[in-house]
């Protein structure tokens, strides 16, 4: 179990709690059909309503936001399937090797999510695509500028409820995004721990559910944005995919993995910034010493998942990428990882990357600055626990390595 100690019980007769049926209904009314999944889905939402109303003693906006959140999660999957339903020639289409791209939170996977962005041969899922999947892009244009003029709002909310929101998750409406919102469909992302204090519901994704109707809804959903337009490779990235790598190669036998490496004193240090800022707008509990607990699980959670793959038979389906490297020789670093991928990198694309490193320096947004210390972990201790995924990596320290990036 992770650890929750010393975490507020909730006030006996308050009335800040979520309710899993009532979410339920609320989407099923908006969409206007019954849920054809809800036994495979439902027992998810009831693990994480549980989980949230224990320990995530949610402020009234937090409890507003959430509750929506999760509505419409499940609006837009109940959307999909409508659409599934009508089209099923959807379902045939195929998803050629696609690409996730992971690595431990705040490892530089965002950033190496952007270097693809510059090439027009990937598909990447789009922000305002996230926000609401249906109609298919392709064929419904006129409704994609609404979605994205939508998201746009949406973005500059989060801005204003969190200031720091840009400074330390770069988010654009038509900029590349994440699978987290595809998998919150079916309730299966790890990542709502990073917004949410939901240790127990952490616990139950990584130990008990098997995630394979997550993916293979997670799949479904790239079938819909696909539809009607000219096939592109997928290019995907979520950290978080690192607890899941079995399980995508279960569903897409041809996958390839791009996973970034860095310090994870680091990383660890950078992911607690991030939770203890996103957690703030929802919830009334500020606890930095819980944050830095939580997150020392996470990673090490993560780092599980991805040293059994590496000790697997798929094994040999991972491209391993030095974040360090990435940063000094960034054009160098993606000509190397297109060639992993039996594929070549044309110099209109070398010269793109380049550009956008330049218009892109470190703190464009506003700096993100955070230390081991302020949650109350030490940077010795933490190297012992990772020191498997250290060794077997050959990570560096982040001082060696901007060192060496600064002679």
């Amino acid at each position: 179990m992770l650890d929750t100690a010393n975490e507020p019980a909730r006030e006996a007769g308050r009335d800040l709690l979520l309710n899993s049926d009532a979410i339920q209904a609320d989407a099923e009314a908006i969409v206007g059909m019954a849920d054809p999944d809800k036994a495979l889905f439902k027992p998810n939402l009831d693990r994480l309503v549980k989980s949230v109303n224990a320990t995530a003693r949610l402020s009234p906006q937090g409890y507003a936001i959430t509750h929506a959140e999760l509505v419409d999660a499940i609006v837009n999957r109940l959307e999909s399937r409508r659409w599934l339903d009508r089209h099923p020639e959807i379902a045939e289409q195929s998803i050629v090797e696609p690409i996730f791209m992971t690595g431990l939170p705040r490892s530089g996977t965002t950033y190496f999510q952007n270097l693809f962005n510059v090439d027009p041969a990937f598909r990447q899922i789009r922000a305002w695509e996230a926000s609401r999947i249906c109609p298919p892009p392709a064929v419904d244009p006129t409704s994609a500028h609404k979605r994205f003029e939508a998201t746009r709002r949406e973005i500059a909310q989060r801005v204003k409820l969190n200031p720091e929101y840009n400074a330390i998750h770069l988010s654009d409406a038509d900029g590349p995004e994440e699978c987290h919102p595809l998998l919150t469909q079916t309730f299966g992302a790890a990542g709502y721990h990073n917004y949410l204090n939901v240790p127990d519901y952490f616990d139950y994704l990584t130990s008990e559910l098997n995630l394979e109707q997550t993916y293979r809804n997670h799949r479904q959903q790239l079938q819909l944005l696909q539809w009607g337009a000219a096939p592109k490779r997928w290019a995907l990235k979520y950290p978080n995919h690192l607890v899941a790598m079995d399980v995508i190669m279960a569903i897409h036998p041809d996958a390839r993995f791009i996973v970034t490496h860095r310090d994870p004193r680091q990383t660890l240090a950078s992911l607690c910034r991030l939770t203890h800022s996103f957690r703030a707008p929802r919830s009334e509990d500020r606890d930095a010493l819980l944050v830095g607990r939580q997150m020392r699980t996470f990673v090490r959670r993560h780092l599980d998942g991805l040293m059994a793959f590496a000790a697997s038979s798929h094994a040999g389906r991972a491209i391993h990428v030095d974040y360090y490297y990435s940063l000094e020789q960034p054009a160098e670093m993606m000509a190397g990882v297109y060639r992993d991928l039996n594929m070549e990198m044309a110099p209109a694309v070398a010269h793109d990357i380049r550009g956008w490193v330049r218009r892109n320096p470190k703190n464009k947004r506003g700096a993100n600055d955070y230390m081991l210390s302020d949650y109350g972990l030490d940077a010795d201790e933490i190297a012992e626990e990772y020191a498997d995924y250290i060794t077997a990596f050959d990570i560096p320290s982040e001082s060696k390595a901007l060192a060496r990036l600064s002679v």
